[in-house]
């Protein structure tokens, strides 16, 4: 069984004790989220597309921690003219584990 479930504006396919990365969201480490914007449901073959969502699925999880992601590096630079610049950037995230998928 798994879904496709929106979660801060990203869509990910998910199924149990599954571990999503998704954009930070509010919440302690421990608390337990539902997450009712379900697009797409599977369940042994059967499949229930919302329009567009599901009314009365829902996906259930635990945040285990926030972490940041790989640090990426931004370098701009214009040939002969002696500008460069050089940036680093990483992301925020929320580690979660998918608990249960409600139909």
């Amino acid at each position: 069984m798994y879904a496709i479930v929106d979660i801060a504006g990203k869509q990910f396919k998910v199924t149990q004790d599954q571990f999503v990365y998704a954009p930070k969201m509010q919440g302690e480490e421990g608390a337990s989220v539902e997450f009712d914007k379900v697009l797409l449901l599977d369940n042994d073959g059967k499949v229930e597309v919302g329009a567009p969502l599901i009314s009365g699925a829902k996906v259930s999880g635990k945040i285990l921690g926030h972490v940041k992601g790989d640090k990426v590096i931004v370098f701009k630079k214009k040939r002969r003219k002696g500008y460069k610049k050089k940036n680093g950037h990483r992301q925020d995230f929320t580690k979660i584990l998918i608990e249960g998928i409600s139909n």
